[in-house]
C-alpha cells in the first residue's frame, strides 16, 4: 500500500479540489490496514477506508474541510456502528492542483500541525534516496510517511472484446497491476477506458509481443483464433511471468499440436495456461473476469508466502 499520486493527479485534473482520507494509524481491530485511503470531492468518491459510518462521516467531513490537513482519532466501538474494538486515526488533507504539482515522487512525508521533521522521518527519507530502501506508510513522531505507490505486476490484455472489457473493469481497480491492453483498431476498445490503463490499437498485435517485459503476465483472448495462436507463438520465443489463453480443452489440443509444429517442446509450451479462470462460474463474461482475476491474484499470494518461508 501506498499514497497513489497518479489517481489524485487524475482527480484533480477532474474535480478540481479533492480531499484525500488515509489511514494513518490503527490500534487493535480496523476494517482497513494503514495507507488505505479515500478520494473524495463534492458529489463523489473512489477508494475506500472501510466501508460503514466511519467511511461515511469521513466523507462528509473531508467535503466541508476548510483547513489543508486535519488528523483526527476515531474509536470504532457502538457510536460509530462498528464492532470492530479497535481505533483509527485519519489523516485528512485537501489537494488542488498546486498542492498536487509539489508532491515528491518516491515519498511524501509530511507533517499535520508542520513544525520541523524530525530526524526519525529525515532517516526514513535518506534510506529511500540513498538506499532505495521505501518506508511502509506509517505516523512516525507526529509525521505521515508514505511510498509513492508504483505498480510491480505488469499485466498485457490482448483483446478488447466482452471478456477483455470485463476483465479490465474487475482488475483495473487492483493497485498492484500495470495494465496494457490491445487490440487491432481504435473502435474495437469502449469509449471510456480507466486512466490507469495504458491502451495500444495495433494493426498487427503480435508486433507489440517484442516490446512487453520479459516479466510481464499476459491474458490472450482476441476474437480470432489465428492472432490467439500467433500471439501465443510469440511469447513462447520471447518470454514472460504467465501467460493464459482464453479456450476450451479442445481449442488448446489444437493450439499444442500447431505449436509444436512451429518448433515449441512440450515443456516449453505447457507454460502457457488454458482453459483460464474458473470454468464452474460460468461463460458470462463477468464471471469468467472474476475467475481469471481470482487466479491471478492466488498465484501472486502463492508467490509472497514463498519468499516469506525462504526469508
Amino acid at each position: 500500500m501506498g499514497f497513489d499520486l497518479d489517481a489524485l493527479r487524475n482527480a484533480v485534473n477532474t474535480h478540481g479540489r479533492v480531499a484525500r482520507v488515509v489511514i494513518a494509524a490503527i490500534k487493535c481491530s480496523s476494517p482497513r490496514e494503514v495507507g488505505a485511503a479515500m478520494l473524495v470531492w463534492s458529489g463523489g468518491q473512489s477508494g475506500t477506508i472501510g466501508g460503514g459510518t466511519l467511511e461515511h462521516q469521513a466523507a462528509e467531513v473531508a467535503r466541508g474541510q476548510t483547513t489543508q490537513s486535519r488528523l483526527t482519532h476515531h474509536a470504532l466501538g457502538p457510536e460509530l456502528g462498528q464492532c470492530c474494538g479497535g481505533a483509527v486515526s485519519l489523516l485528512t488533507e485537501v489537494y488542488d492542483q498546486k498542492s498536487v504539482e509539489a508532491l515528491d515522487d518516491s515519498v511524501i512525508a509530511r507533517s499535520p500541525s508542520g513544525g520541523d521533521m524530525p530526524l526519525s522521518v529525515k532517516r526514513l527519507l535518506a534510506k529511500a534516496r540513498g538506499q532505495g530502501i521505501l518506508p511502509e506508510s506509517q505516523l512516525v513522531d507526529g509525521w505521515m510517511v508514505e511510498p509513492v505507490h508504483k505498480p510491480n505486476r505488469k499485466l498485457w490484455i490482448w483483446g478488447a472484446g466482452h471478456v477483455g472489457r470485463a476483465l479490465v473493469d474487475v482488475l483495473n481497480p487492483l493497485p498492484d497491476l500495470a495494465i496494457t491492453w490491445v487490440d487491432t483498431a481504435p473502435e474495437r476498445f469502449p469509449q471510456t477506458i480507466p486512466h490507469a490503463v495504458t491502451h495500444i490499437p495495433a494493426a498487427n498485435p503480435a508486433e507489440l509481443v517484442r516490446h512487453a517485459p520479459k516479466d510481464a503476465e499476459h491474458l490472450v483472448l482476441t476474437y480470432s483464433h489465428n492472432l490467439d495462436l500467433e500471439l501465443c507463438n510469440r511469447l513462447l520465443l520471447h518470454d514472460f511471468r504467465f501467460a493464459g489463453l482464453i479456450g476450451s480443452a479442445t481449442k488448446w489440443a489444437r493450439f499444442r499440436s500447431r505449436l509444436a509444429a512451429l518448433g515449441h517442446v512440450p515443456e516449453r509450451i505447457s507454460r502457457i495456461t488454458c482453459p483460464i479462470g474458473d470454468p464452474g462460474l460460468g461463460k458470462h463474461p463477468q464471471m469468467i473476469a472474476v475467475g481469471v482475476a481470482a487466479q491471478l491474484l492466488r498465484a501472486a499470494r502463492q508467490n509472497e508466502l514463498k519468499k516469506d518461508l525462504s526469508a
